[in-house]
């Protein structure tokens, strides 16, 4: 297929960590950005003029205009752009500040968007592209106490599906990646941020945490192979679940809704007028 390009957000830990590496390990080249350019140093070390590591915090738009355009000039191109960049908010509903939502909102959503309104002129010049995202299977249910970076990938899902129809004819593909639970640095304190407890929802997320710690969770480490798949495939998918448990849990969220909808059919039918 020929060595790619890419451009990752987030590059630093977790799947973007494992994937610039793996990408690197295949013979690609990588623009690797973290909030802290120490993250990432070694990368230079190890793989030498295969590898740009450049400083991007994406809640900043002229920096990430700035990073995504230097990446172009220095490799010539970019085939991949890949936004992995964001963290959860753990907090009820009541319990999370506008603040702390808008927060998530900034670094989850206009973040990415920055990165892909950044890159779409330049891919449209270039005559094409590939668009990947990190998204998750929480972009299709919920749970309790992150609801609310839930929502943010709900929202992620919703961008992306209207951005592949939008860019489609420019040659621009768009994938969404789904990973369910995976033993990543995801979940430790340094990717999450609590809002500010009240003590009345204690024991539900003492419950919500215990049941979590007993998830069976993914290895990280196979999943590059599966993403390797995606982005040379000559026609990727739109959405791509990462890991054995999304689809089940999927399938029975939509049948929950279909079944409630469907129970309701004749009284929202009749609101039609």
């Amino acid at each position: 297929m020929g060595s790619k390009i890419w451009f990752i957000t987030g590059a630093s830990r977790g799947f973007g960590r494992i994937w610039t590496e793996a990408a690197l390990e295949r013979g690609d080249k990588v623009a690797a950005t973290a909030r802290k350019l120490s993250a990432i140093a070694d990368l230079k070390e190890k793989y030498g003029d295969n590898v740009l590591t450049l400083e991007l915090d994406v809640t900043q738009p002229e920096q990430v205009k700035s990073v995504v355009e230097q990446a172009h000039a220095h490799f010539g191109r970019l085939d991949i752009v890949l936004n992995n960049a964001g963290y959860s908010l753990v907090g009820t509903i009541e319990e999370s500040s506008a603040e702390d939502v808008r927060a998530l909102y900034e670094t989850n959503i206009i973040g990415p968007m920055a990165v892909i309104k950044a890159a779409l002129p330049l891919l449209r010049k270039q005559g094409g592209g590939h668009i990947l995202g990190t998204s998750s299977g929480l972009g299709h249910f919920t749970l309790p106490v992150i609801g609310y970076y839930c929502s943010s990938k709900w929202a992620f899902e919703a961008i992306h599906e209207a951005l592949a129809m939008e860019v489609k004819a420019f040659g621009i593909k768009v994938t969404i990646i789904e990973p369910g639970a995976y033993a990543t640095e995801f979940g430790s304190q340094e990717s999450l941020k609590f809002a500010a407890g009240m003590d009345i929802y204690n024991d539900f997320k003492g419950q919500f945490v215990q049941t979590l710690s007993t998830q069976e969770r993914g290895n990280p480490a196979a999943t590059p192979a599966a993403l390797f798949k995606v982005v040379d495939a000559e026609n990727p998918p739109l959405r791509f679940n990462l890991g054995s448990h999304n689809l089940p849990a999927v399938r029975a969220a939509y049948a929950a809704r279909l079944t409630e909808w469907e129970a309701w059919n004749d009284i929202s039918a009749a609101a039609q007028g």
